[in-house]
């Protein structure tokens, strides 16, 4: 299409929009004109009165399942460390005896565990080994 047959079917368009638009209005108002339908008032009626039970509360026992004992043990280049363990070395070096959080992050390659306890009041590391 060239550009003037372009420009002639969007200034078409644009003037079925406008007309559209012009008759969507017109209804518009017309039914704005339209009176609303009076609701009639709903009658309340009186509150039941409630008389005081007392219901005795029972008691009801939840058991919960024991989470399984679970053991995490690191073997690198002939060496063992369990969960437990790094656990007790990061509070040594930290000198916490009763942290809130410990995350642990072991990296074998370079021979360390870094710890943040806490959320960052004490953040370290100590050599494996």
């Amino acid at each position: 299409m060239t550009k003037k047959a372009t420009a002639a079917k969007a200034a078409e368009i644009k003037e079925e929009v406008k007309a559209e638009v012009a008759e969507n209005t017109a209804e518009t108002a017309v039914i704005a004109e339209k009176k609303p339908v009076a609701k009639k008032p709903v009658a309340k009626k009186p509150a039941a009165k409630k008389t005081a039970e007392k219901k005795t509360a029972e008691k009801k026992t939840t058991t919960r399942k024991a989470a399984p004992k679970t053991n995490l043990f690191i073997q690198y280049q002939g060496a063992e460390l369990s969960y437990a363990d790094l656990i007790e070395r990061a509070k040594a070096d930290a000198g916490i005896d009763a942290p809130k959080s410990i995350n642990l992050y072991v990296k074998p390659e370079d021979n360390m565990v870094y710890y943040v306890i806490n959320d960052g009041e004490k953040v370290g590391g100590f050599v494996l080994a």
